[in-house]
């Protein structure tokens, strides 16, 4: 049988990867930093900097790197992460907490698709859909 390709997110800071890991990870129930490598002397990144690394947020695995290479480009919220949350508190909470630093492109409401819904850009630039049916 051949092997599968797997499919994982894959988020390019600069700077910022390990900060935004962290934030992550302590708010989503079930989350870990599984693996962190970073640039070491004489390596083209900066020192210190995240070379690789991956999170897993509620079970799904997302790839991070800062990248050393400065970019005509940054997050869009054409392309964002979506989480099916267990309960109204749990939305308001990840909703406020994502939003801090942020902005709030659909403020958490009812807006006939689901009960309670909210897309926001966090203070990293990364675009969240939080959804409560």
């Amino acid at each position: 049988m051949p092997a599968q390709s797997k499919v994982h997110p894959f988020l390019m800071f600069e700077g910022k990867a390990e900060e935004a890991m962290r934030f992550y990870a302590s708010l989503i129930p079930g989350s870990e930093i599984l693996e962190m490598l970073r640039y070491g002397p004489g390596q083209p990144g900066p020192e210190g900097s995240v070379m690789k690394a991956s999170v897993s947020l509620g079970g799904q695995i997302v790839l991070c790197t800062d990248s050393f290479v400065k970019h005509n480009f940054t997050f869009t919220p054409a392309v964002s992460l979506f989480v099916q949350c267990d309960s109204e508190n749990e939305a308001t909470r990840l909703s406020s907490a994502l939003a801090e630093g942020g902005s709030i492109l659909m403020p958490l409401g009812n807006y006939g698709f689901s009960r309670l819904f909210a897309w926001v850009n966090d203070r990293f630039g990364v675009s969240w859909q939080l959804n409560f049916e």
